[in-house]
């Protein structure tokens, strides 16, 4: 499916420069912790603002429709670009679009801290408040593929699944630090220390990129770049199931990431405390999860069966989760198992990303990872955007069992849609 081949024509000017460099054996390490640090601190950013939603919606004056919109319209964002941040990854190289990505993503959240905040004299309409965060996740799109990328080029095939996965805790280790921090900070100073504090972090995430994000030396051969045997990853039926499987099984992440803090709020009357301490609990339970997957799957080379189980573990939680929300709602006691359900079934919808997306870049070859990956998170942040808005409305027909219900239903599909052991 993938060869690994030394090619100096083929390798964006970040390569060739290089080749002329000297780099200690552990410089990939360095690599791998600049990918970390740029996906934690857009994690923060996209996963830790919806942990903001119950004070979001009193600071702003939302209803349930409206903080939906806002909140999927930062995953709109983040769906609209990834695809073409990728491409343009695979042409410049992982350096100059994370130098671009992440230094204009700082920018805007500074813009929007001294802007797009309620104060004594005004409140922003949802219409900017939508609009910031599109841009925001716009900007933020270059982070996912090109960071991906870069790793898949350091790291050999036998190490390849730890590293991602390593990358991939960034998401729950942003999140968590986010659903942490974040809510407790716009209560005690408003939003303009959120945005604020968020900008400071990709600026920081940016200068690291600058300072040690370079490609691989291409005479490294076990690290070199990749050509595809096989058809570009455009034109890759099994890279297009895996990207739509990948897309579906984030749906039930999305309604925790986005709408948990609401759900234990409204329906089960826990404080801020106890549902940041759930959402917090969910994120370092994904990112031990995605660590300890990564590294078994590459001792007993079982990437797709461990994401099928994943699939089908992830429709079981849910169900169990859909049971306890309606006997909660005839048996108040049942109330205090609803915090540690939300967070067994987070973990387990959460725990395979990089197993997957190692999966997906072998499948593509090095060479198209930028591309691959970009294609996955087109998928997921689809998923940003659409169940922040759709949960509302489920609400309204169905109550909060349709929403854990529907959870459950978007797991049991991806199930057979991952590849069969090949």
């Amino acid at each position: 499916m993938s060869a690994i081949i030394t090619r100096n024509d083929c390798q964006p000017p970040d390569a060739r420069a290089s080749a002329h460099r000297a780099f200690g054996p552990n410089h990939r390490w360095k690599v791998l912790g600049i990918g970390v640090a740029a996906n934690a601190g857009f994690s923060a950013t996209f996963s830790g603002i919806p942990a903001t939603a119950v004070v979001m919606r009193q600071g702003y004056h939302l209803d349930n429709a409206s903080l939906g919109l806002a909140l999927g319209l930062l995953g709109l964002g983040v769906a609209l670009s990834e695809l073409p941040w990728g491409v343009l990854t695979d042409r410049w190289g992982d350096r100059r679009v994370l130098l671009i990505g992440l230094g204009a993503t700082a920018a805007w959240l500074f813009i929007m801290a001294l802007l797009v905040v309620p104060t004594k004299m005004a409140v922003p309409g949802v219409a900017l408040l939508s609009a910031s965060l599109l841009v925001a996740g716009l900007l933020g799109g270059s982070v996912n593929g090109s960071s991906g990328r870069a790793i898949m080029g350091w790291f050999g095939e036998g190490e390849r699944g730890f590293a991602m996965s390593i990358r991939q805790t960034a998401v729950p280790l942003g999140g968590g630090l986010g659903a942490l921090v974040l809510p407790s900070l716009a209560l005690a100073l408003g939003f303009t220390a959120v945005f604020g504090l968020l900008a400071a972090v990709s600026a920081l995430s940016a200068y690291f990129a600058w300072r040690w994000l370079h490609e691989p030396p291409v005479e490294s051969a076990p690290r070199a770049a990749a050509a595809t045997t096989g058809p570009a990853p455009l034109r890759n039926i099994e890279v297009w199931r895996i990207s739509t499987a990948i897309g579906l099984l984030c749906f039930p992440q999305v309604a925790v990431l986005t709408f948990a803090s609401v759900f234990l709020h409204d329906f089960a009357g826990m404080g801020t405390w106890v549902t940041s301490a759930s959402l917090a609990a969910v994120q370092t339970g994904a990112m031990v999860m995605r660590v300890w997957s990564g590294r078994f799957t590459d001792r007993h080379g079982n990437r797709r069966p461990f994401l099928k189980f994943c699939g089908a573990l992830s429709a079981l939680a849910f169900l169990m989760l859909w049971l306890l929300v309606i006997g909660a709602s005839g048996a108040p006691l049942l109330v205090p198992l609803l915090p540690p359900m939300v967070v067994f079934a987070g973990i387990s919808v959460s725990a395979w990303h990089g197993v997957a997306y190692t999966e997906l870049a072998t499948l593509a070859g090095a060479g198209h990872v930028g591309t691959a990956l970009s294609l996955a998170n087109s998928f997921v942040f689809i998923g940003f955007c659409l169940v922040p808005i759709a949960i509302p409305w489920i609400l309204v027909a169905f109550a909060w069992p349709g929403v854990w219900l529907s959870a459950a239903v978007c797991a049991a599909l991806a199930w057979p849609i991952f590849l069969r052991q090949a």
